[in-house]
């Protein structure tokens, strides 16, 4: 039995079925952790959607922000961008009953046997991972019941930029999503700074990777995160990214975290401007 974690899809569903070739995945007995982004910029997001879903229990996988943006042009509160390949999708037949299924995924998972947790983007500072864990249920409560139509219509924009405890409806909301789904840098302070895409040394003074901040917390578990494809380093300590810039040409990669670490990856052909 292994357990794999993998880095953004984003609907390159050739490639993902090259890497489970490569890695000898049997479904039977394996498990497969996705880092969030299945969907969008590649050419067969409907494909990789129905494939993750098909695993049942055998797979993981937790929420991007390309995967609630999808959310968001299927209830009809955001316009698709020229760059969007969702097509498919949205024409498709079992389109509700995948969007559904995708609302029931998680902003975070950790299993402590392993001793990993999985999230897209990133974490404040602040934030302990219980801290965390507590935050995402709140988002994944609300994203999974009745008012979930209404949450995707309030999740857009960049404020506000730091925690407080004293944070409430959909602001909270907001700050907590942006986190999970969209934060590259911060600063001492849990300040977000959510424009910026590119590597580290590209960012405003006074900011940082976030995770070069979470040294205070002393983390218990090892980080795996992914949506960060312009990263090009290896992240220090016990931090993992996942996302090796597949969908803009780079490679698809599998981390297996049941044994001591190792990588294994597969080449993609160059689709996007990955500052899109």
């Amino acid at each position: 039995m292994a357990t794999y974690a993998i880095g953004d899809v984003q609907g390159c569903f050739d490639e993902l079925h090259e890497l489970l070739n490569k890695i000898e995945f049997d479904q039977a007995r394996d498990y497969l952790w996705f880092a969030g982004d299945l969907v969008n910029r590649g050419e067969k997001s409907l494909e990789v959607l129905r494939f993750v879903k098909g695993l049942g229990d055998r797979a993981i996988t937790v929420l991007g922000n390309h995967d609630l943006h999808l959310l968001a042009v299927v209830q009809g509160r955001r316009e698709p961008i020229a760059k969007d390949r969702m097509e498919a999708i949205l024409n498709a037949p079992d389109r509700d009953e995948l969007c559904t299924w995708l609302r029931q995924q998680p902003l975070m998972h950790r299993d402590e046997q392993l001793g990993y947790v999985m999230l897209h983007a990133g974490l404040p500072p602040q934030w302990s991972l219980d801290d965390a864990i507590a935050r995402a249920a709140e988002v994944e409560q609300v994203l999974r019941g009745d008012d979930s139509a209404e949450f995707i219509n309030h999740i857009y924009g960049n404020e506000p930029m730091q925690w407080s405890d004293r944070l409430s409806g959909w602001q909270r909301l907001r700050f907590i999503t942006n986190c999970f789904t969209r934060l590259r840098f911060c600063d001492e302070q849990g300040r977000l700074e959510l424009k910026g895409k590119g590597a580290p040394g590209s960012q405003p003074v006074d900011y940082q990777p976030w995770f070069d901040l979470r040294a205070t917390q002393c983390d218990q578990q090892q980080i795996l995160f992914g949506h960060w494809s312009t990263l090009d380093i290896c992240p220090p300590g016990n931090v993992y990214a996942l996302d090796t810039g597949c969908v803009w040409g780079g490679t698809l990669s599998a981390l297996r975290i049941d044994v001591e670490p190792q990588w294994t990856n597969v080449a993609c052909r160059a689709i996007c401007d990955p500052r899109g």
